[in-house]
């Protein structure tokens, strides 16, 4: 794992730009705290910053071709690197190291831009062409690995997080669009950024960026089926075949996932996903596995048993982190990885269990993506329902009706959860999709309307928040609607959200995460699976489930979902009370150029005398206004003083 930054002027470099690539990479030694190097030839600044895990005395990048006109810089793993090289020296290419890194170059030889289709991995990659005054951005299929890249009319800047960019000049002024969209998820979603003037490159998605301009294009998406995933021609493949297919293709993708040259474990929290990747690492290996646990004092929020009864049952090697509402000083620390607002709460324990796995392994396997490829959030089951209730009346009728009474049913989170019916009633008022990301979203989405200032609101000139996930929900090449859904997640919420947390998390104390259940090829069984093999009724992750009863029995595979989340409401009513009020009732809270104080201030006092469980909302205000009083002291226009002080060495260092 790495951090990756550059700069391409077709014009040729200033004088100070030529090691300007190194000096930005050096923002992210914490991605890389093993190597930091780079490359110059008058028109590309490259640097990279290097976390060794294969190869560790030759892989050192950029590395280019034999004749040296092609380099590389790139974050990930290419897991079928061995069997790439192996037919590459036979057509005839000289590589002259074990690493992945590599393989990329002579591919791009071999088969021009399409060598991306070659890859199983994780990765963010830049290629600098130099005969061809040529440079190609990749990111991997699902979106694993980050990339920012800003171009104007003579230069293309790119970088693995966001700080990387910005250190070369680029603008930090505030896209309020995506005010409204981190008010409405909790974070802002690719192709758009916080900067207006920086993108996210989005997953499956090449750059190929010339004097000429650049050109975008879709190298990948998630493939569905629909005549399998009907039911109506899979008579010759029925439920046993296709557990029998995710089962071979779950071990094979942890098999590849446990190459390294460093140590590796695993993160257990006794869930059926982790638990399964554990599983197979015990399968597959010849010693006991080191998994790693968070838990919390809070017993509704702690897994810490359940993780011991399946490290007991493997007999790996355990660990246990404990997190506790004084972790929330770990939000300043978190703050300064993410560039970006970002109000996932889970990324506080996300962070201490890559703390403490970090003091033992250098790699770990984790169980992310099963949520959104297998429907394993219990909204999908009450989407479904609520579809079903929708087709058996006009819209009309149910816009009216539905919508009427939903306005006027009162919203009380001290209800019992039986008679909280608003958001309900509200939803079948819509339909599929909206009703979907209302689900999603923060308060249902109403929060840029509750909380921005009229001039912020009048500056995104009527923006939708919810346009991009409707888009998508069109885009999706299923008609099921289970399906359609899931796409929209993973396009979405998996990438921004829960992936963008585990990178940054992991990444900020050099731990490298792998997701085996991400690997593209598992993704496209599972699009070309039956919906009744995701999801059926009350059962979710069906095939997942039976794959793991014939690993473990029954009962361990039939464990109910548990969210990895922090007791959030809880902790605003005790313990950080204190710590919201000051920060957000601040007379200096960078939070009142957009949001008026008196609706802040109503909102804890409703949270403090449990009318409301605004927990959430009083995170996603803290997250912005600790984000914004930091991305204000990091505001510049030109490198700032971490890379300033690189530029020197790195003059000297760069290879030429």
């Amino acid at each position: 794992m790495c951090g990756i930054a550059g700069i391409i002027r077709f014009s040729g470099l200033a004088a100070h730009e030529r090691a300007a690539g190194q000096a930005m990479a050096s923002l992210l030694k914490h991605r890389g705290p093993d190597a930091h190097t780079g490359y110059t030839d008058g028109i590309a600044s490259l640097g990279h910053t290097r976390l060794s895990i294969i190869d560790l005395q030759e892989g050192h990048q950029p590395l280019a071709n034999e004749d040296g006109t092609i380099h590389v810089v790139y974050n990930g793993e290419i897991y079928n690197h061995r069997a790439l090289a192996d037919d590459l020296r036979r057509r005839g290419h000289i590589l002259r190291t074990r690493c992945d890194t590599e393989v990329i170059v002579h591919l791009y030889e071999e088969h021009g831009p399409s060598f991306v289709e070659h890859l199983n991995g994780m990765f963010a990659i830049a290629l600098w062409d130099a005969p061809r005054r040529r440079l190609l951005l990749v990111r991997d299929r699902i979106g694993i690995k980050p990339l920012y890249w800003y171009e104007d009319e003579d230069r293309v800047v790119f970088g693995s997080e966001l700080k990387a960019v910005h250190a070369a000049g680029v603008p930090r002024q505030l896209d309020p669009h995506a005010l409204c969209d981190y008010l409405t998820f909790g974070h802002v979603p690719a192709p758009r950024t916080i900067a207006r003037s920086v993108r996210k490159l989005e997953p499956g998605t090449m750059a190929v960026c010339t004097a000429g301009g650049t050109q975008l294009r879709r190298w990948w998406d998630i493939p569905f089926d629909d005549n399998a995933s009907d039911g109506s021609h899979v008579a010759a493949f029925d439920a046993d075949d296709w557990v029998d297919a995710f089962e071979a293709m779950l071990a094979d993708a942890v098999r590849m996932r446990m190459i390294a040259d460093v140590p590796l474990g695993a993160f257990l929290s006794g869930g059926v996903d982790s638990t399964a990747i554990a599983t197979a690492m015990c399968r597959e290996g010849s010693g006991p596995v080191m998994t790693h646990t968070v838990g919390f004092d809070e017993a509704d929020h702690d897994e810490r048993q359940a993780a011991r009864q399946v490290a007991t049952l493997l007999n790996t090697d355990h660990r246990e982190v404990m997190v506790r509402s004084d972790a929330a000083e770990t939000m300043l620390t978190l703050t300064g990885h993410f560039d970006e607002p970002f109000a996932d709460a889970s990324a506080l324990p996300t962070y201490h269990l890559s703390e403490v796995t970090r003091r033992r392994v250098t790699v770990a396997l984790a169980g992310d993506g099963g949520d959104e490829m297998l429907a394993g959030y219990r909204r999908y089951r009450f989407d479904m329902a609520e579809a079903a209730i929708r087709n058996r009346f006009p819209a009309g009728l149910r816009r009216f009706v539905c919508g009427s009474a939903g306005a006027l049913y009162p919203k009380g989170d001290w209800l019992p959860r039986a008679l909280r019916a608003k958001r309900t009633l509200e939803n079948l008022a819509c339909d599929d999709i909206t009703a979907h990301l209302r689900s999603v979203a923060l308060a249902g989405g109403a929060l840029p309307a509750l909380l921005l200032e009229p001039s912020v609101i009048d500056a995104t000139g009527g923006y939708d928040p919810f346009t991009r996930g409707r888009d998508l929900f069109v885009r999706c090449p299923s008609r099921q609607l289970l399906n359609r859904l899931l796409y929209v997640d993973m396009k979405t919420l998996m990438v921004d959200d829960i992936l963008t947390k585990v990178d940054r998390a992991s990444m900020a104390v050099g731990l490298e995460v792998r997701v085996p259940l991400l690997d593209h090829r598992l993704v496209e069984l599972v699009g070309r699976m039956p919906v009744n093999l995701k999801q059926s009724g009350p059962h979710n992750k069906i095939v997942l489930r039976r794959t793991l009863a014939r690993w473990l029995g029954p009962q361990i595979a039939q464990r109910p979902k548990k969210g990895f989340d922090i007791p959030i409401d809880a902790w605003f009513r005790g313990p950080l009370r204190s710590l919201a009020h000051d920060t957000l009732m601040a007379p200096d809270s960078r939070l009142r150029q957009w949001i008026a104080p008196g609706v802040v201030r109503s909102m804890m006092n409703d949270h403090r005398k449990g009318l409301s469980a605004n927990g959430p909302i009083l995170w996603t205000l803290l997250a912005l206004e600790l984000w914004a009083r930091h991305d204000a002291s990091q505001s510049c226009t030109e490198l700032n003083e971490p890379a300033r002080e690189c530029v020197h060495a790195a003059e000297a260092e760069v290879v030429a």
